[in-house]
């Protein structure tokens, strides 16, 4: 429980990476094992489809609401009393979700259990920062996204698992085991890390909630055919929370939405990456399994098993990118990644009637390994153009980029159907091409700025 300066003693250092994958991996699993099972959910609470979404939509708005709150706090609190706390309230969550009986108490619960997750999210990057010696972060960043890519592969697995020997509420009460190891390791090994000393603005924190969450409120009415009168209100109410909060904490030495940070060309070109990997992510992975089966015909167990080579290959590449990332230009790594990413996308948009599981197998490869390749680099990149004073900040952007590119990932894909229902999948899919490429031609701009191993 010591300070630290640049990472803990290699003998201290797996306690606590332990504790920190398992937050993150339950935070990370629980959102694919309960996808998964949501007509499980359905029948078993005795609700209708529609309405049980807000399973899902409830979790997702509470975490990307608090992410840049939490983060905030700690840099006022410490990073390791948001992480044991936010990991706490998800474990009471998880066993509250376990015993819900209808469907207003389980929103309610993913409620509470997103706010945990959210806690988790905020502040696990710059956990890691303080807990790696600075010339092998990179490595220890490859295993925390290799976490996560085990996380999303084995949540289907898992679900499927869970589900056949025992009822739906054990997909939450499962992180009770989990969690309480996850805490007795974290109370013993995270260590202290120096805090800044400000207060913290409550009010700002309810802003950046409003910011978020009506924006995300506002895109997902946008694209599901909502009254414009309803979408405009939720996005200008949005916009209006975002204008107050820059103004309220014009001049804070660390402000909740890190406008200080952005004026560093480097971590804006690096959370821009950010941003357009995880929509075309989110554009791939809503789409993928109406292509595979509205398109070519393959069964629901089938398409859980084609799609498996996107994140197995993911978590071993980012095991090989994150050791790289410490010798080679994360840029460049970044920039090779997603081009790979986009003409993986772009094969599988292309792909035929007649393709066999070695056709869509190779290409669900490519597309895992560009994102591996892309994933460690880039949160060092972001990480390490922030100052270590301002980690808490950076881990914050860290986990709203991706929440917000898979928000809107997600949404387009919405926007793609609407579009056309039988070619909304390949819409999707090319246009997730697009935003990979974009992406890369944000990282290779990096290259651009000096004295950069960026």
């Amino acid at each position: 429980m010591s300070s630290v300066a640049d990472g803990l003693p290699s003998d201290k250092r797996l306690a606590a990476v332990v504790a920190i994958s398992l937050g993150i991996g339950m935070a990370t699993l629980d959102t694919a094992i309960v996808n998964t099972a949501l007509p499980t959910l359905a029948e078993g609470i005795g609700t209708d489809s529609a309405s049980v979404i807000w399973v899902v939509n409830a979790y997702q708005l509470a975490t990307i609401a608090a992410v840049l709150p939490f983060a905030s706090l700690s840099d006022v609190v410490g990073h390791r009393r948001v992480f044991l706390g936010g990991l706490l309230v998800f474990v009471i969550a998880s066993l509250f979700c376990g015993l819900a009986w209808s469907l207003p108490t389980l929103t309610a619960a993913r409620v509470v259990q997103g706010l945990g997750a959210a806690a988790i999210m905020s502040v696990n990057i710059a956990l890691l920062r303080h807990i790696y010696p600075a010339k092998i972060l990179g490595r220890g960043l490859g295993y925390n996204s290799l976490v996560v890519g085990l996380a999303f592969t084995l949540g289907p697995t898992a679900a499927s698992a869970i589900l056949s020997v025992a009822t739906w509420h054990w997909l939450y009460l499962i992180n009770l085991p989990l969690g309480a190891l996850a805490l007795w390791l974290g109370v013993r090994a995270i260590p202290v890390i120096p805090i800044t000393g400000h207060a913290f603005d409550r009010l700002a924190a309810i802003l950046c909630a409003g910011l978020f969450a009506l924006l995300v409120l506002g895109l997902g009415s946008a694209v599901h055919g909502a009254q414009a009168v309803l979408t405009l209100g939720l996005i200008a109410v949005a916009l209006l929370c975002g204008v107050l909060l820059i103004r309220r904490q014009a001049g804070h030495p660390a402000p909740m939405l890190a406008v200080d940070l952005f004026k560093r060309p480097l971590f804006t070109l690096s959370a821009l990456t950010a941003i357009c990997a995880f929509s075309a992510q989110g554009l791939a992975f809503v789409s993928l399994p109406f292509l595979l089966q509205t398109v070519l015909g393959h069964s629901q167990v089938a398409t859980g098993f084609l799609m498996t080579p996107w994140p197995a290959v993911v978590a071993v590449m980012a095991l090989i990118a994150g050791r790289l990332a410490d010798r080679i230009s994360l840029a460049l790594l970044c920039g090779i990644g997603l081009v790979m990413l986009s003409a993986g996308m772009a094969s599988l948009a292309t792909l035929g009637n007649d393709a066999s599981t070695f056709d869509i197998g190779w290409r669900m490869a490519l597309c895992g390994a560009g994102f591996g390749f892309f994933q460690s680099p880039n949160l060092k990149a972001i990480m390490t153009s922030a100052p270590i004073a301002r980690s808490g900040g950076a881990s914050g952007i860290v986990a709203t980029s991706r929440l917000m590119g898979q928000t809107l990932g997600a949404s387009l894909v919405a926007l793609c159907f609407h579009l056309s229902l039988s070619s909304g999948p390949q819409y999707a899919l090319w246009l997730g091409c697009g935003f990979a490429l974009v992406g890369a031609v944000a990282s290779g701009l990096r290259l651009m700025q000096d004295g950069t191993k960026v």
